[in-house]
């Protein structure tokens, strides 16, 4: 049987052809996936920093509710305010449209939770997580921040520790870190409000550090050395290479 003219030549073409096609849609695919991995991580740090940009950029500003002090009224009081709350809440875009300048945060429990002002963060707070068990602390990092295990609560003398921060696979790290992205906008003079078994907590910032996830001694400092208050994240948003703390101490 006699080959046709230039059966090689096509030949050799249309493999080519095959090769750049399988090629192509490798590139594709590699690109395409390099494109979910950078959104899924720095996807909320984005979304929550326009946020904030775009309350900054029309003076709307966040404020706690005011709340009695009383340990027997105020879960009471709070639930009455949430289900008010329920029926006449805005979103940020729907205040800028109709002009509201001012958001009132109505803490999301009595019993532990952090309010910070600034950076618009309402949080349900899960008391005594090992942060040395990761697979403990990452299932109470989808629902709310941590209190460090054998670390102060509000109102005691020594260091009342919160974080949220993820350090597994980065499409995770969304998940753990969104609630405390904005924890770099805090600066000295700020406030942060804790809710504890029905009282209130007042507290102002005073310093902030970047450092090691290898530094712990904070966890265990200043036992005995006055009430103080320090919020943990990961630095830079979206990664887990470094942790930005935020110290604050009674108003």
């Amino acid at each position: 049987m006699a080959i046709p003219p230039n059966y090689h030549k096509k030949k050799i073409r249309r493999n080519k052809i095959i090769k750049y096609l399988i090629f192509r849609t490798l590139g594709n695919f590699l690109i395409l996936f390099s494109l979910f991995g950078v959104s899924a991580t720095f996807g909320p740090a984005i979304y929550f920093e326009a946020k904030f940009e775009l309350a900054k950029a029309f003076s709307v500003h966040y404020k706690v509710a005011q709340t009695p002090n009383v340990p027997s009224e105020l879960g009471k009081i709070i639930k009455e305010m949430q289900k008010q709350n329920a029926t006449t809440e805005k979103s940020l875009f729907e205040s800028i449209l109709s002009g509201e300048r001012e958001k009132v945060l109505i803490p999301v429990s009595s019993e532990f939770s952090v309010v910070v002002p600034k950076i618009g963060a309402n949080e349900k707070v899960f008391p005594n997580v090992d942060p040395n068990n990761e697979n403990e602390y990452l299932q109470v990092l989808k629902n709310g921040i941590a209190h460090a295990k054998g670390t102060a609560f509000p109102g005691m003398n020594g260091t009342t520790y919160l974080f949220a921060h993820s350090t597994d696979n980065f499409w995770n790290v969304g998940r753990y870190n969104a609630v405390f992205y904005l924890l770099n906008k805090m600066e000295k003079g700020d406030e942060i409000t804790l809710f504890y078994n029905g009282k209130r907590f007042d507290y102002v910032v005073r310093d902030t550090k970047i450092v090691d996830p290898s530094d712990t001694h904070f966890i265990a400092s200043n036992i005995g050395q006055g009430e103080r208050v320090i919020l943990q994240t990961c630095w830079p948003p979206g990664t887990a290479w470094k942790r930005l703390l935020v110290f604050a101490v009674p108003k």
